[in-house]
């Protein structure tokens, strides 16, 4: 899973989740910035502007805090696969993206922990991972349990 839809580049992207509490294990590459959201949505401008109004949220690195990257409704453009978890349907479309979002620098060899902790209303996100980074040169399984 955590390696799954990662593409060539210089970020990795953690998920969250879709309100419940999760605790994953993934091996991330030493030499990719982490992105990942605290809460998030895909919606009309309204609908993110309602979202966005009580949205909170805070991630730690290895007991430290992170800086938290605020985006209001923005337009963007999205192609979705069939059968994906956000849309079910497959096609491009134009919607708005909002949320708290957090983005680290490469991570040095060895394990972390990262706790993502995020909500709006009623909906709330609680995720724990432990991230282990190898050392170069190293072999990974980037979907490690």
């Amino acid at each position: 899973m955590c390696a799954q839809g990662q593409k060539d580049g210089g970020v990795w992207f953690l998920a969250g989740t879709f309100g419940e509490r999760a605790k994953r294990t993934c091996a991330v590459p030493a030499n990719r910035r982490l992105a990942f959201p605290l809460v998030n949505l895909m919606s009309d401008q309204a609908g993110c502007s309602e979202f966005m109004a009580p949205a909170k949220g805070t991630a730690t690195l290895d007991g430290k805090p992170l800086r938290t990257e605020r985006y209001d409704a923005t337009p963007v453009r999205v192609t979705a696969e069939e059968g994906n978890p956000l849309t079910d349907g497959g096609g491009t479309f134009r919607t708005h993206a909002c949320g708290l979002w957090v983005q680290t620098e490469p991570l040095k060899p060895g394990n972390h922990t990262l706790e993502i902790r995020g909500s709006s209303g009623r909906f709330a996100v609680s995720v724990d991972y432990t991230l282990k980074v190898p050392a170069a040169g190293a072999a990974t399984n980037h979907d490690a349990v």
